[in-house]
């Protein structure tokens, strides 16, 4: 949590909102209160206006809780959001540079800067949108089995070293514009946890660009829990049947569409 907060700090951002809503971090608050008494770079920033909130929940899930944040973000006027994991940390230049890209074009509504591994190794975030076989395999199938498909999935042969619009974006760091969500709708509560991100961002991509852009670099703790601990997996694979249920199993247009254009796009970038 503090990698996170230190971030924030360094960056222009004028509010967080902490929402806690799991048993298992019932000491968060004890922890904030600690934190903000003996971090002097936190006592300046608040000094200048910078605001912590803490927010103590009933856990409903990782995109309910969001909301929490997002509903106040939007009452109170925000052009801009962050949509951020506590496992992730990142440099003082990243948010302006996202500012100023979203400041630059407003037919952007989200984007997610490369995110790394803590060896500096690139975790492939940007995607495809999933058929129902592309998370089957991820799930059941030996990773050697699906390579090729799981590479094109990832979008691997884009080099992830050149700004692309794609319709599935991680949702461990998402820049987002309050105004694309007030008319585009902020995340589906009915995924308790996982892929609520997809969801999201492909509702987004059907109106706006939601774009990757390598130009910034973000550290995540990527851990893949729910391909590890049974009760998570089935927590994910109970997300992944309300996913298809709500935009199709086997025919789904806009999967088609989206996944087809920046097939297309990112073709003709590697022939140039």
């Amino acid at each position: 949590m503090e990698g996170i907060l230190r971030s924030l700090l360094i960056s222009p951002v004028q509010k967080v909102w902490i929402i806690d809503h799991s048993d298992e971090f019932m000491g968060l608050e004890d922890e904030l209160l600690e934190y903000k008494r003996r971090d002097e770079e936190f006592l300046r920033h608040e000094g200048r206006g910078f605001k912590l909130d803490y927010i103590k929940e009933e856990n409903k899930g990782y995109g309910s809780g969001h909301n929490v944040a997002l509903r106040k973000a939007m009452e109170e006027g925000s052009q801009y959001h962050l949509v951020v994991n506590p496992d992730v940390w990142f440099g003082a230049e990243v948010i302006p540079a996202l500012w100023r890209l979203m400041e630059d074009d407003y037919s952007i509504a989200q984007v997610m800067p490369k995110v790394l591994f803590l060896n500096g190794s690139v975790q492939r975030l940007a995607k495809l949108l999933p058929t129902p076989l592309d998370l089957f395999c991820r799930f059941f199938v030996p990773e050697g089995f699906f390579t090729r498909r799981n590479d094109r999935f990832e979008l691997r042969h884009s080099g992830y070293d050149k700004e692309m619009n794609v319709p599935f974006l991680s949702g461990c760091f998402m820049f987002l514009r309050v105004s694309a969500l007030k008319t585009e709708g902020i995340f589906d509560e009915r995924f308790f946890m996982y892929m609520e991100d997809v969801d999201i961002t492909r509702r987004l991509h059907a109106k706006y660009k939601t774009l990757f852009y390598p130009s910034v670099s973000i550290y995540h703790r990527f851990s893949r829990l729910s391909y590890h601990k049974w009760h998570l997996s089935l927590v994910h694979m109970a997300s992944v049947i309300k996913y298809f249920n709500k935009w199709g199993w086997i025919y789904d247009g806009s999967r088609r569409r989206f996944n087809k254009t920046i097939l297309k796009e990112l073709k003709e970038t590697i022939d140039e």
